[in-house]
C-alpha cells in the first residue's frame, strides 16, 4: 500500500498541482458544529433525495426537487412521524414527485429513525458530526441498519452531500483500493470493509488530511 503523498503524485501527474490544490481545497468537510446546525428537516430532505437519486437520472430527480419538497411539506419531521396511508395514497398520486411506491415509504421510516435520533442526542446533525471518522463504517452500518434504503453508496453519498467527513466507495475509489492491495474485489463484506477503514485511518494518520480529502485523492489517481 503506497502512502498517501504516492497517491497525491500519482493524481497530481494526471490533473496537475494547481487543480489538485483547488480540489483539496474543496474537499473539507463540514465541521461537527456546522453539522449539528443544520435544521433536521434537512437531514430528511437530502436522505430522501439520495434514495430517489439511486437507479434514476439525478437530473430528473434535480428538476423536479422543488415539487418534492412542497408535496412532502418541507420534510417536517414531526409532520411525518405521523404520517398515515393516506397521506402516502397523496404521495402516490402527486405529480410532482418520482411516484415510486417503495420509495416514498421511506419518508415516514426515516422521520421516525432521524426524531429518536434527533431525540436522544440533541438534533440529528449533532449525532451525526460527532460520530468518529476513524469508525466510517459504523455510522454506514447504523444507516443500513436502522433507516430505510441508506444502505451501501446511497448512505455514502448523503453524508457527503450533507458535509460529514466520509468516504465514498466509487467505482474509482474502489479500483484505487484494489491498486493498493487493500481489497481484492468491490467492498461488500464487513472484513472488507474493515480494511477499507483501516487503510483510510493509516492515510489520515499519515497525512493528517480528512477521509473527503483522501477519498477523492484516491478517485483521481485512476484514470477514468
Amino acid at each position: 500500500m503506497r502512502s498517501f503523498d504516492e497517491i497525491l503524485a500519482i493524481a497530481t501527474a494526471r490533473h496537475g498541482e494547481a487543480a489538485m490544490h483547488g480540489y483539496r481545497g474543496a474537499a473539507r468537510p463540514k465541521s461537527a458544529a456546522e453539522l449539528a446546525a443544520i435544521p433536521d428537516d434537512r437531514w430528511l430532505s437530502m436522505a430522501t433525495r439520495c434514495i430517489f437519486q439511486s437507479g434514476f437520472n439525478w437530473k430528473v430527480i434535480e428538476a423536479k426537487w422543488e415539487g418534492f419538497e412542497a408535496a412532502c411539506e418541507g420534510f417536517d419531521l414531526g409532520r411525518w412521524v405521523m404520517a398515515s396511508d393516506d397521506d402516502i395514497a397523496r404521495l402516490l398520486a402527486d405529480r410532482r414527485i418520482v411516484r415510486n411506491g417503495a420509495k416514498i415509504a421511506t419518508v415516514p421510516h426515516n422521520a421516525r429513525f432521524f426524531s429518536e435520533k434527533s431525540r436522544e442526542h440533541g438534533g440529528i446533525g449533532r449525532f451525526i458530526g460527532e460520530w468518529p471518522a476513524s469508525d466510517h463504517i459504523g455510522l454506514l452500518d447504523m444507516l443500513a441498519r436502522e433507516g430505510s434504503r441508506l444502505g451501501a453508496v446511497t448512505g455514502q453519498y448523503f453524508l457527503r452531500f450533507m458535509g460529514k467527513d466520509s468516504f465514498i466507495l466509487s467505482r474509482d475509489v474502489t479500483a484505487a483500493l484494489i491498486r493498493e492491495g487493500v481489497i481484492d474485489r468491490p467492498a461488500t463484506s464487513k472484513k472488507a470493509m474493515a480494511a477499507v477503514q483501516a487503510a483510510f485511518n493509516h492515510w489520515m494518520a499519515e497525512s493528517g488530511q480528512p477521509l473527503t480529502a483522501i477519498s477523492q485523492t484516491l478517485a483521481r489517481s485512476i484514470d477514468s
